[in-house]
C-alpha cells in the first residue's frame, strides 16, 4: 500500500532529480524488517534505466540516513513501474482510462459483495470514485475502498 509520508519526505528529492514519483510502497518481511520500494517514470523514450534507479537510490538512501523514518532493518528499492504499473491516485486512474485494470478493494462492495476486478476495462474517474467494466456490467468503485491496483499488461501478438 502508499506509503504517504514516505512519498512526501522523497518527492521533493525525486522530482528535483527530473523523475516522478509513481509511489512508495513499505512493505513488511516479519523479523527481517521491511522492504521500501519507490516506483520511478520519467517521461523520454528510454523510459527508466538501471542508472536512474542506481541515482535516486544514492539520494534516497542519504535522506533514509538523515531522516531515519524507518525503525529496524529494510531494504530499499527502486525501480520502473513496469508493465503491470501500479495505480495509486485518482489521477493515476485518469490518465489510463481505456486501459484494463486488476483492482483488489480493501472490503466487498455491498452490491455484489465482490472484493477482486479482474481484467476489468478502466471507464472514468468521477468524484472519489472509480468506474470500471467487468463483462459488460458496471461497477463504481470508492477510491478510499482500493485496496490495489494494477495495468493489465498489453500482450502484443506477431503479425
Amino acid at each position: 500500500m502508499l506509503d504517504k509520508k514516505l512519498q512526501a519526505l522523497f518527492e521533493p528529492t525525486v522530482i528535483g532529480l527530473g523523475y516522478e514519483l509513481i509511489g512508495v510502497e513499505r512493505l513488511s518481511r516479519g523479523r527481517q524488517g521491511a522492504i521500501v520500494r519507490l516506483y520511478l517514470d520519467v517521461e523520454n523514450e528510454e523510459g527508466i534505466t538501471l542508472d536512474d534507479c542506481s541515482q535516486v537510490s544514492y539520494h534516497i538512501s542519504g535522506i533514509l540516513d538523515v531522516e531515519d523514518p524507518i525503525a529496524g532493518d529494510y531494504v530499499l528499492e527502486v525501480s520502473s513501474p513496469g508493465l503491470d504499473r501500479p495505480l495509486y491516485t485518482l489521477a493515476h486512474f485518469e490518465r489510463f482510462i481505456g486501459h484494463k485494470i486488476n483492482v483488489k478493494l480493501s472490503y466487498p462492495l455491498e452490491e455484489s459483495n465482490r472484493r477482486t476486478f479482474n481484467n476489468a476495462m478502466l471507464r472514468g474517474v468521477e468524484d472519489d470514485t472509480v468506474i470500471i467494466n467487468l463483462d459488460g456490467e458496471e461497477f463504481v468503485l470508492p477510491f478510499n475502498a482500493i485496496d490495489k491496483a494494477r495495468l493489465v499488461p498489453v500482450v502484443l501478438k506477431d503479425k
